[in-house]
């Protein structure tokens, strides 16, 4: 079991920065894929960003793309969102999420455990 607690949303304004963090339980994390995922009001949830396992692959959906940056520190459990250049149509729930599958990288799909989200709020 892998248990995962988001921090960092907050409100901000267009233009601005924000940097998520996500905390990971259990022994597995440097063998597990990682990804962020948002969910707006009134929209299906959609992937931001995943990492692979080791860092050495990432994705981006395009509407993040130049703006924010996924990483991760294997040393301690944490995987980070770097979004700078808010826009109000970032405002969301941002989810952190983990590959059950060890050494298993999946750009999109295929993410089992999720955490409780943390709000993004961007205002105009």
């Amino acid at each position: 079991q892998v248990q995962l607690v988001e921090s960092g949303g907050g409100l901000v304004q267009a233009g601005g920065s924000l940097r998520l963090s996500c905390a990971a339980s259990g022994r597995t994390f440097s063998k597990s894929s990682m990804g962020w995922f948002r969910q707006a009001p009134g929209k299906d949830r959609e992937v931001v960003a995943t990492i692979s396992w080791s860092g050495g692959m990432t994705y981006y959906a395009d509407s993040v793309k130049g703006r924010f940056t996924i990483s991760r520190d294997n040393a301690k459990n944490t995987v980070f969102l770097e979004m700078n250049s808010l826009n109000p149509e970032d405002t969301a729930v941002y989810y952190c999420a983990a590959d059950s599958r060890p050494l298993h990288y999946s750009p999109r799909v295929n993410y089992d455990y999720w955490g409780q989200g943390t709000q993004v709020t961007v205002s105009s």
